[in-house]
């Protein structure tokens, strides 16, 4: 668990049903009331962006990505096919998951691919 208090750049929750990547943070200590933590996050599922307001005690679960080493092997016109350089296990993945990595990948390249619980996002 990451208290709100915690929270630096880099860092990946899970919070509000998504995973969430911190962008920036500052702590604030108004003169007048409750302190408090404002942050830019950015969902690694989808792309998007928000701006949210915590209380320094609240607490989220740190998200574990793993990061993966996959040959991109090919394309049978639906799905594009990657294959873990460890495992050798291939991954089928559809063009919404890819879309922005296949354009500067060719067959038997080798790309850096980050997965929370089995789905590849990056």
């Amino acid at each position: 668990m990451v208290s709100a208090g915690d929270i630096k750049k880099g860092v990946t929750i899970q919070w509000n049903n998504g995973v969430w990547v911190i962008l920036d943070f500052q702590h604030v200590k108004p003169g007048k009331g409750a302190a408090f933590v404002r942050t830019k996050l950015k969902n690694v599922m989808n792309g998007s962006i928000r701006e949210e307001t915590f209380n320094p005690s609240e607490k989220f679960p740190k998200a574990h990505i793993e990061t993966k080493e996959m040959q991109y092997l090919y394309n049978d016109g639906e799905l594009y096919y990657f294959m873990d350089t460890e495992s050798y296990e291939q991954i089928p993945l559809n063009f919404d998951e890819v879309e922005e990595a296949i354009k500067f990948l060719k067959e038997n390249d080798v790309a850096v691919m980050r997965f929370f619980q089995g789905k590849a996002f990056e």
